[in-house]
């Protein structure tokens, strides 16, 4: 059945295309995810020039790209090229994105700019300008935190201060004390779906959220399953065959890098967990949703859509395998795992596109990309809902830290 006029298609992650015409679709969804391959810089999407997709594209009048400053530049110059041939075949010279209106949106106050933003929608408005005062207050604060106005000059590294009432300082065991702020009562509300779609932990690396999700995982009740992938690596593109023999089995199940999940997975029925990679966008299971376990098996996860329009939908989540879209090896590396990583904490990074009412951000170490502070800080929806715990080496509570900005980002826009 065709979907119906005005239908948003996700294309290449991000990538929205918007049909102007009742067009059944539904049948070109494989095509679009054999899209999302590594990319390089001489890469271009193949689409036939006779395929009901190419017809699909030339009909299309306007793309929106949603969090373009997320998205390698490859991944632009790939679908120039592919609407460039596409569109010669109207016999039209060739244009920038085949003469397409192309609109990019995102904040590069978190990674890089299209948008000035000027209101933070994310934090609550009280009735009656009732808390507005702090509400501007906060905002203007969080505007200053990502355009680097605090501490100045602050152009790249700086120290800032963050504000007394937001630090967690009284603490014996760190990791505990971001739980227990966080989480407070976890142990009388570890199965509460509301409780668990509100809150999350954030920290800038994986090693320390990795840390903080099995520290949660062992005080939850329950039994636990362990998951452990399979690695392999493309032989296709090395040359030397004795090279192949250093990469055992042991090194390959210890290579970790951003969206590919660990080698090990630990699960118990109930624990939040966040998928990494898009399986099914009408089912809702996408990139970065938020579900509980509700049942574990062998080769099969069942588990329960937490937020959003899928809310409460029963989904079954497979073993795929899995390659990082920019190999940061000499080689390619396929991981055969299940999608998804306990999300009790979560990188800086994945916490993109969250909106939380309870936020913990624990700093162990210095972020050390731009925007990284300004994703953390404006994750929640009021003032009241973020706590940072930064401590040094010695486990010492502190009250600054770095805050990474590239000014030249906000050039012109």
């Amino acid at each position: 059945m065709p979907y119906p006029k005005g239908y948003v298609l996700e294309q290449l992650g991000n990538r929205l295309i918007y049909d102007e015409r009742n067009y059944d679709i539904q049948a070109l969804k494989e095509e679009f995810a054999e899209l999302s391959a590594s990319l390089t810089d001489n890469s271009s999407c193949k689409i036939p020039h006779d395929s009901d997709l190419a017809e699909l594209l030339r009909q299309t009048k306007l793309i929106i790209w949603d969090e373009a400053p997320m998205a390698h530049k490859y991944c632009f110059e790939s679908l120039d090229r592919c609407l460039q041939d596409l569109m010669t075949k109207n016999g039209e010279e060739k244009k920038i994105f085949g003469g397409k209106v192309v609109v990019f949106g995102g904040d590069f106050r978190q990674i890089l700019p299209v948008l000035t933003l000027t209101k933070n929608m994310r934090l609550r408005q009280g009735p009656n300008n009732e808390g507005n005062n702090e509400i501007e207050s906060f905002s203007n604060w969080l505007l200053a935190v990502g355009e680097g106005r605090i501490s100045e000059p602050n152009d790249g590294i700086a120290q800032i201060e963050i504000p007394d009432e937001l630090l967690i300082k009284n603490f014996d065991d760190p990791i505990k004390g971001i739980v227990d702020s966080t989480y407070p009562s976890f142990l009388q509300n570890y199965n509460d779906y509301q409780y668990l779609l509100s809150r999350a932990i954030l920290a800038s690396t994986i090693e320390v959220v990795d840390s903080i999700n099995e520290n949660m995982l062992n005080i939850m009740p329950g039994e636990e399953q362990e998951y452990l992938s399979a690695n392999d690596i493309d032989r296709s593109e090395i040359h030397d065959y004795q090279v192949t023999q250093l990469f055992t089995p042991e090194f390959l199940s210890s290579l970790r890098t951003s969206g590919l999940p660990s080698h090990t997975i630990k699960l118990k029925v109930g624990a939040p967990i966040m998928l990494m990679r898009n399986i099914d966008q009408t089912q809702g299971l996408c990139n970065g949703t938020r579900m509980i376990v509700t049942k574990l098996a062998n080769h099969v996860i069942e588990a329960k859509i937490i937020g959003g329009k899928h809310h409460g939908s029963v989904v079954y989540i497979p073993r795929l395998d899995m390659s990082p879209s920019q190999s940061p090896w000499p080689f390619k590396l396929t991981r055969r795992q299940f999608p998804l990583m306990v999300s009790y904490a979560m990188t800086i990074n994945k916490s993109q596109g969250q909106s939380l009412d309870h936020v913990g951000i624990y700093l162990p170490k210095d972020v050390f990309s731009h925007g990284q502070i300004y994703v953390a800080v404006s994750r929640v929806k009021s003032k009241q809902g973020i706590k940072l715990l930064i401590h040094d080496d010695n486990k010492v509570a502190k009250e600054m830290t770095n805050n990474v900005v590239f000014k030249e980002v906000f050039n012109n826009i």
